[in-house]
């Protein structure tokens, strides 16, 4: 398994058609730029520009072009539908782009052209489209097209195929592509550096990993700043002896998607060769029912010292993070971001399109946002609320992994996490859903790259404000 190339791009001279893009208020003015019979062809067929309308028109020997609404919306999901509504076989090109972002509209065909064809081929292959690949702006979208498409073919690879060393190894092979330096840590290594991992890890045949990527951009020294990343890569959740029931088991090949997404923000980052320093740290493992599995009321040590009681196995994400943010915090970085398919309780929340943040600083929590907002990855800040810290107080522990009350899971599961992150270091947790339910514009149903763009956004506002000064 490795990173797919698109396969939805037309060669740069390949022959291709004039796709024209149309808001509502601009419909009367093109319309008048076409011959009577195409013009009255789009009036008698209903054509408003609204989003999403796509139409045909007709010209000598068949097709000669197309027609897209794009109503009110914004982003790259209004062209999120073209490649399966246009003919399969056909190329197009964006014709008359005054006003649209061609950089857009490319990420947003690409987008909406994705498909899972590891074990069945799509049921048609996509329409192609023509861009200036050598265009800066185009080859990053690209770029992010292409890194969206990793993360959604590691999201949906069935746990059989990807379990923790597969992951592992891919991301190792993923950095090593990149230039930077890959190590996996497993057996005894990892029982003594992440005995929180090998806890949740006991109860599965399949050996827990951890994957840390190394990596320095060309023109970052010693003292550049560090960024640190951490993923929860858990390749499957039975729940543990907390065992869900089968209809919560059923999409939990999925549980690995922060893993996934974070593992494609540093695909991104080292691709813009940022004067930086950067560290991931994915914890890959897998949360099974055995004679060696932890027990519900185990206590764990952590990494960092502190004991948890594990008031329920099934909240394990939170177990295979506290020890990777714990030696994050111990290099001093810039800030660490982390992401983790981690509560129940963000979805009732948000819903599955809203990915929660959690933030302790302000000015991260802002650029985050902003960078949701600008890049059409939407995200939505919940509080850290200190209030609640008490509900996972432990008899015998210094913590629990749960609330003692059932309610606001996804802040209390956020404040479990705090505890393992270094006094003052700007610190931000997304809690994903990572899946497309159904299929939308530019999402196609199945594992999703949630937050990864809104992230790379808000690093790269973050690292041209420091170089600036």
């Amino acid at each position: 398994m490795s990173p797919r190339m698109l396969d939805c791009l037309a060669e740069p001279n390949a022959a291709a058609l004039p796709l024209h893009a149309l808001r509502p208020d601009a419909l009367a003015a093109f319309l008048a730029t076409l011959p009577a019979d195409q013009s009255g062809f789009l009036r008698a067929a209903g054509f408003t520009a609204a989003a999403q309308q796509i139409m045909l028109l007709p010209g000598e020997g068949g097709v000669c072009a197309a027609v897209l609404g794009l109503g009110a919306a914004q982003g790259p999901a209004c062209f999120g539908g073209l490649a399966f509504a246009l003919p399969e076989g056909s190329s197009w090109y964006l014709a008359d782009a005054e006003g649209i972002d061609a950089a857009e509209a490319a990420l947003g065909f690409c987008l909406g052209a994705y498909r899972y064809t590891r074990f069945r081929a799509a049921p048609r292959a996509p329409a192609r489209w023509r861009v200036d690949r050598a265009a800066p702006a185009i080859a990053a979208a690209l770029h992010a097209a292409e890194t969206t498409w990793m993360v959604r073919d590691l999201i949906n690879a069935p746990a059989n195929v990807l379990g923790p060393q597969e992951l592992a190894a891919f991301a190792a092979g993923v950095g090593e592509a990149a230039g930077a330096t890959a190590e996996v840590i497993t057996g005894a290594a990892l029982e003594r550096a992440y005995p929180t991992i090998a806890m949740v890890g006991n109860g599965s045949d399949r050996a827990p990993a951890v994957a840390i990527l190394r990596w320095a951009g060309s023109r970052a020294g010693a003292d550049a700043p560090l960024l640190a990343l951490c993923g929860k890569g858990v390749c499957f959740d039975s729940g543990g002896y907390d065992l869900k029931p089968s209809a919560g088991m059923l999409r939990m090949k999925k549980d690995m998607g922060g893993a996934a997404i974070m593992l494609g923000l540093a695909r991104l980052i080292m691709a813009a060769d940022w004067p930086v320093r950067l560290v991931l740290r994915l914890g890959c493992v897998e949360n099974s029912v055995s004679g060696h599995a932890m027990r519900p009321l185990d206590v764990i040590r952590t990494r960092a010292g502190r004991t948890v009681e594990v008031g329920n196995t099934d909240a394990e994400g939170r177990l295979v993070l506290c020890d990777l943010l714990d030696e994050a915090s111990g290099e001093a970085p810039a800030l660490i971001l982390d992401a983790a398919t981690l509560t129940g309780a963000a979805r009732v929340a948000l819903g599955p399109d809203l990915p929660a943040l959690f933030c302790n600083d302000e000015a991260l929590a802002a650029a985050l946002q902003e960078g949701g907002s600008t890049v059409h990855d939407p995200i939505w800040r919940l509080p850290l609320w200190p209030g609640y810290e008490s509900w996972l107080s432990s008899p015998i522990a210094d913590t629990n992994n749960v609330s003692a009350k059932p309610m606001a899971g996804a802040i209390t599961a956020a404040l479990f996490l705090q505890h393992f992150v270094g006094k003052g270091i700007p610190w931000a947790h997304f809690d994903v859903y990572a899946w497309n339910d159904q299929t939308a514009p530019a999402r196609p149903e199945g594992g999703e790259a949630q937050a990864m763009r809104a992230a790379f956004a808000a690093l790269a506002a973050w690292h041209g404000a420091r170089a600036k000064g």
